[in-house]
């Protein structure tokens, strides 16, 4: 689809056991937003997340405000958009 975006996002700080993964979940699903969340082995919590630049913003904008205390850095890649894709999940 034209114009969408795919980023993945790794999160690191205090960012798994404090209900990172369900908090970007309940922010993506109020964008028009797909992709998935997971924690690492390494500590970390990766996201990728497609949509329209300005959704993806929103989405970046809200998540940050609501865990901005957990996040210490966040490393950002663009990634090829995957058609097709329907949902945000939680991968375990």
């Amino acid at each position: 689809m034209p114009g969408l975006t795919r980023l993945q996002i790794v999160f690191s700080g205090r960012v798994q056991n404090v209900g990172f993964r369900a908090t970007t979940q309940a922010v993506a699903l109020a964008h028009p937003l797909t992709g998935w969340v997971r924690n690492d082995p390494d500590g970390t919590v990766t996201c990728q997340v497609q949509g329209l630049p300005a959704d993806i913003d929103a989405f970046l904008a809200g998540l940050r405000a609501r865990m901005a205390r957990n996040i210490r850095s966040e490393s950002v890649s663009t990634l090829t958009a995957e058609p097709g894709e329907t949902s945000f999940d939680i991968r375990r």
